[in-house]
């Protein structure tokens, strides 16, 4: 657009202080409009029923048309400023040159909101001259040294004064935009937020204005944070810390964010970070009294699990006053895997969210802890992030602080640390808004956390504060960072401290010139007395909403369990569940996927695979357990087998039209929960597991959409799952189920990889079932929430089993019964003939179909097969019974679908040596060693597959293992 067309071809100047219409403001009323016309809610309601009225004005042509040119808005908001009594003053002609510096102007501010934190002055180290950025200058613009005091029109353009000079302006910008303080907002599409960050910034130029005793309280915080890292380093020289020396003001940033969101009502923090600075947020935000981590470093603190971790990576809870009440605070346990304790922490939070029944996280506070490199280098940043709106995981914002040391791990070249202007970069894609903020002003830094805690409790979005600092010591105290970093560490070496720069600046401002040596010989003192370091700390403090994890802790292992339902249960709850309102249109084939379930439920045919984890569920929430259960197809089910979200057929919008049968089968339930998530499985699984972590008493199940899909949350399984209870206590119920099955489906779609699980098994620390009919299924869920032991349940599931009929299971088998870890031989033939047995089989899964039927065609009565349904912990008692069955079996045969490197057969063939009788021999029949989890060929599968089974009856070859 011309500048001629941008004034209407006058300029127009407004000098009342509430015109929003003189030109100056074109710029900002053409965005707003442009939003009006995407979405007219989008602005606020004077000018939507302004823009509303504007649309009956003709265009240029003559014509109606929706969407008018930019001239006739122009020359309206001109006549509108003129028929509302504004006093107008027109120039035209030689003036038009002030009409476009009006305009100038308004680019100007407009860049500084843009680029302006490229040019702020964030390094503490101060290593390199800034760049020069040519929007930030006004002769970009074509002002000259002769427009600076050119006064202009600033209302509701920039926050501040109604009219300032060019020169006034400029400096407004630069302290705003450029100082101690860089802020990334302006890519948010929601013009309130914009303007949101517009007003808090610059009616204050990203200055704070803190009283004495607040000063006060930043230096002391920054006092204890340095205190701490000296101490320990002086006292356990060489030893491991991840010290926070560099980055002090990270602790008065917590310890403000913390108070003032007990101030706005939040009850409970749930943190997490990995290593860097942990120890001191321990001591000096959570409260862990000080003698209690000195006895760590001396190796005399009770060693009370089997396995146990290091310092840095230890959990803490504590409770602490705030102007609003008591905050409870929790510190997540977390592995050397950086950021992979992100989504953890979110699913914690919004199992706290649920009981609280906080649906908008007023009450709970997600906070995560970032490195600069690991931010921006690891996946699982954009997997939570990707979390933080859906409708199933979204826990109203979270608020990231990045640890920011400029380096990111010690060898790295600048150059080569990431490939984007910003470590947090990432962010911009959700929408979040970040503050840069130099780590050397420690106002700035609280200032930013005040802003962005408010921006997270009043729209409950993500937002950052990226705290440049630097790391006076190496990634680790035993690490010599001048080899590879002399410039940086000469920088660093001469840097006196952000403490001791405070402490100066406040002595120069009058308020003591002992007080930074004085709060640093109080906090030696504490220290040296073991003292907590943070006043004060609730010790007797107990919230109505924690949860009694006692009667699940010290429990033995036991299979047993009663899971059966009586009949009228059974009858009542499937009437519940298979009644779709009349309201509601089913597709055809869901329509007889439960017309098939109301004849189950009444005994008329036998139950299938769908319709027995139907049952469970719905007997389960019907008896108080809440059930959750994500993953990325479950809704309906990978294989359709589910359908628990019945989508009605004739519905017009997404959030209307469905119906979901487990949610209504009680009149006072526990709520059930099923989503399809995004397409994510670490960031999924981890928050899966960290709901788990916090609500005992809920059924949490993930399930992948292929069982090969885990692959990418294998460090959720290996660092929480499997080892979070030996490493640090943390009992954890969570259920994933992994579909497995070899179907002639190629690498990717056959194998849940069930050689990892049984490789990670010790412990007693998980449990690994392969169920191979529907009340199996059934009973297992049932079990993992009515016993008194929490342990994760890895399931693998089927897939072509949950629509075969020698998978379904009579009505009798769910009315009474439990879990079988060892199913017996079915054949009446065989057992009554049990002296005739010559050989056993043992098997888990879906190839006992296979066999049975190979049994069949054969006529082999002196076979008898076994179904092992739980591979761990192995069930010795009962496997062993049944061996003994049959004396005169002198071959034992292991049969599995996968390669004989895969699958269980490593594992198990140990646990049945110990229960063979002496004499017999124990062989392998499955597929031979493979790189590859399965081919990709079907009729190589057909042909591996008929191999296998022939083996199973066949002579015993290659590794024999006697008794």
């Amino acid at each position: 657009m011309s500048d001629t067309q941008a004034n209407g071809g006058n300029v127009y100047v407004a000098y009342k202080s509430n015109s929003y219409l003189f030109g100056g403001n074109a710029p900002y009323v053409e965005e707003m409009y442009e939003n009006y016309l995407d979405n007219p809610g989008s602005v606020p309601d004077n000018w939507r029923s302004y823009f509303d009225a504007l649309q009956h004005v003709p265009a240029v042509d003559g014509t109606d048309a929706r969407d008018v040119p930019h001239l006739p808005v122009i020359n309206a908001f001109a006549e509108r400023a003129k028929q509302g009594g504004t006093k107008v003053v027109v120039a035209a002609g030689a003036d038009s040159d002030l009409g476009r510096k009006r305009v100038a102007v308004q680019q100007l501010i407009a860049a500084y909101r843009n680029v302006g934190s490229r040019w702020a002055d964030l390094d503490p180290l101060k290593r390199t001259e800034r760049d020069r950025i040519p929007e930030l200058d006004p002769s970009f613009y074509g002002f000259s040294d002769a427009d600076f005091e050119t006064v202009f029109n600033t209302s509701n353009t920039f926050f501040g004064k109604e009219v300032m000079s060019l020169r006034d302006l400029l400096n407004a910008l630069r302290e705003t935009y450029c100082a101690s303080v860089g802020a990334e907002y302006m890519y948010i599409s929601d013009q309130t937020q914009k303007r949101w960050w517009q007003e808090k910034l610059e009616t204050i130029r990203s200055k704070p204005s803190f009283n004495a005793e607040k000063k006060k309280h930043i230096l002391d915080r920054l006092t204890a944070a340095e205190g701490l890292e000296r101490f320990l380093h002086t006292k356990y020289v060489g030893q491991k810390r991840f010290s926070l020396e560099g980055g002090e003001s990270f602790i008065a940033a917590m310890d403000e964010l913390i108070q003032q969101a007990g101030a706005q009502g939040v009850q409970e923090i749930v943190i997490g970070m990995a290593h860097r600075g942990r120890l001191n947020v321990l001591v000096n935000t959570l409260g862990k009294m000080p003698k209690d981590l000195f006895a760590e470093f001396d190796h005399t603190a009770p060693e009370e699990l089997p396995a146990g971790d290091v310092k840095y990576h230890q959990g803490f809870s504590s409770d602490v006053t705030t102007p609003g009440g008591p905050v409870h605070l929790s510190l997540a346990f977390n592995p050397s895997h950086l950021e992979i304790v992100n989504p953890v922490v979110e699913g914690s939070v919004r199992a706290r969210m649920d009981r609280r029944g906080d649906p908008q996280g007023k009450q709970v506070l997600p906070v995560l802890v970032h490195g600069d490199a690991a931010f921006a280098g690891q996946g699982v940043n954009q997997e939570t992030l990707a979390l933080a709106a859906t409708r199933g995981y979204t826990t109203g914002g979270t608020v990231h602080l990045i640890i920011n040391n400029q380096i990111g791990f010690t060898t790295s070249d600048p150059r080569d640390l990431r490939s984007t202007l910003y470590c947090t970069d990432i962010v911009k894609g959700v929408e979040a808004p970040v503050l840069h903020v130099n780590g050397d002003d420690p106002e700035a830094v609280v200032l930013c956390m005040q802003l962005a805690l408010e921006y997270r409790m009043t729209f409950r979005k993500d937002v950052v504060v990226d705290i440049i600092c630097f790391r006076k010591l190496g990634h680790n105290e035993q690490d010599t960072p001048s080899l590879t970093q002399p410039l940086m560490y000469k920088k660093i070496s001469a840097h006196p401290g952000t403490r001791k720069l405070y402490a100066d600046k406040l002595a120069a401002q009058g308020l003591g010139e002992s007080l930074g040596d004085d709060m640093a010989k109080a906090y030696r003192a504490a220290l040296d007395a073991g003292r907590h370091t943070v006043d004060p700390v609730l010790t007797n403090f107990k919230s109505k909403y924690a949860v009694d994890w006692s009667p699940f802790l010290g429990k033995k292992w036991t299979d047993s369990c009663d899971t059966a339902i009586p009949m009228a249960e059974w009858k009542r709850l499937s009437d519940r569940l298979t009644n779709i309102p009349d309201t509601v249109t089913p597709h055809q084939l869901v329509k007889k996927v439960y017309a098939d379930r109301a004849a189950m439920g009444r005994g008329d045919i036998p139950v299938d695979w769908g319709m027995g984890e139907h049952m469970a569920f719905a007997s389960l929430v019907a008896s108080g357990y809440p059930v959750r259960l994500s993953g990325e197809d479950c809704g309906r089910g990978t294989f359709t087998h589910r359908h628990a979200v019945i989508h009605d057929q004739n519905r017009e919008k997404w959030d209307t039209g469905t119906y979901t049968p487990l949610q209504n089968v009680a009149d006072n339930q526990a709520p059930f929960v099923v989503i399809d998530s995004i397409l994510s499985e670490e960031a999924v699984l981890g928050y899966e597991y960290g709901y788990a972590s916090n609500d005992p008493n809920t059924l949490v199940i993930w399930e992948a959409q292929f069982g090969d899909f885990a692959n990418g949350a294998q460090v959720v399984i290996d660092q929480f799952i499997a080892s979070g209870e030996v490493k640090w206590g943390r009992v954890n119920g969570i259920t994933l189920m992994l579909p497995h099955g070899y179907e002639g489906q190629g690498p990717e779609h056959s194998s849940a990889r069930l050689e990892r699980f049984m490789q990670m098994a010790a412990d007693t620390n998980m449990q690994i079932v392969q169920p191979t009919t529907a009340s199996q299924i059934f009973h297992v869920l049932r079990r993992q929430m009515i016993r008194s032991l929490r342990k994760p349940l890895i399931i693998f599931t089927p897939k072509s089993l949950l629509r075969n009929k020698d998978a379904t299971s009579p009505l009798s088998e769910f009315t009474k019964g439990s879990f079988q870890t060892v199913i017996p031989e079915q054949s009446a033939d065989v057992t009554k003939k049990a002296e005739k047995v010559k050989r056993i089989i043992c098997c888990s899964g879906k190839v006992y179909y296979d066999l049975v039927k190979k049994r069949e065609e054969r006529g082999s009565d002196d076979v008898a097969i076994l179904r092992v349904e739980q591979l761990y912990p192995f069930p010795h008692k009962v496997f062993g019974a049944e061996i003994k069955k049959y004396p005169n079996a002198t071959e034992i045969v292991w049969c599995q679908d996968e390669p004989q490197n895969q699958g269980a057969w490593f594992f198990v063939q140990h646990y049945i040596h110990e229960n063979m009788l002496d004499g017999q021999k124990l062989g392998y029949a499955g597929r031979a060693a493979s790189a590859s989890p399965a081919v990709g060929y079907a009729h190589l599968h057909q042909e591996q597959q008929k191999t296998l089974i022939d083996a199973a009856f066949g002579k015993l070859k290659g590794y024999i293992l006697s008794k």
